[in-house]
């Protein structure tokens, strides 16, 4: 897929420096080691959760992106990763992966872009394994209502700027919405990262799909 430069030249490196800062960083290093066996990682991006993955739980990341050009970026954390990882520059709503072959799916900071992101979560569940789970760890819509009212103006402005990432996403709301239960481990993190509060409020936890064991 071929990228413009605003994208591979301001985009990507932009996302790479709003996402990677301490405080968002001291979290992935909290939410990925929870990652295990077979991973999938739905917007592998820059790389930013490789070097948190843990080489004893984890056997190897299959990392998702459909943006050719952030391999640039990547290409030096895939390197120097504690475990193998495989890029499949494809999208999340049409996985290649067979049915219950993924031990763990792991988000981060990607539920917001993806164009049709029930798809996308239809196909995590398909390639769960029986007792697999789902690792996340998202921005979206504040609770407050003059924050979320914000939210809902610039959405399309931002939306055009940033790639597609959309601020009125509710990841909790998302999750229930397509099957999936969200277990304790899940919280709300709130105002987590530096920034306007439009884009900050942050969510994480663990989720598992309705109806397995």
């Amino acid at each position: 897929m071929c990228q413009s430069w605003y994208d591979r030249y301001c985009l990507s490196p932009g996302i790479d420096k709003l996402c990677g800062g301490p405080e968002v960083m001291k979290l992935r290093a909290e939410v990925v080691p929870l990652a295990e066996g077979t991973v999938l990682e739905l917007g592998l991006g820059s790389g930013l959760n490789l070097a948190f993955y843990d080489p004893q739980r984890v056997t190897k990341v299959l990392g998702v992106d459909p943006g050719v050009a952030l391999t640039d970026l990547a290409a030096a954390r895939m390197a120097a990763a504690p475990v193998p990882v495989e890029l499949l520059s494809i999208s999340g709503e049409a996985l290649p992966q067979a049915d219950l072959s993924i031990d763990t799916v792991l988000t981060t900071f990607t539920l917001c872009t993806i164009p049709n992101v029930y798809a996308a979560l239809r196909e995590a569940r398909r390639v769960l394994k029986p007792g697999g789970k789902l690792v996340f760890l998202e921005h979206g819509l504040a609770p407050e209502p003059a924050v979320a009212r914000w939210q809902r103006r610039l959405n399309p402005l931002w939306g055009a700027l940033a790639g597609g990432c959309q601020l009125i996403r509710d990841p909790r709301a998302l999750l229930e919405d397509a099957g999936w239960h969200i277990e304790e481990a899940h919280h709300e993190v709130g105002y987590g990262m530096p920034g306007p509060r439009v884009l900050t409020y942050l969510y994480r936890g663990v989720a598992r799909p309705l109806g397995r064991a």
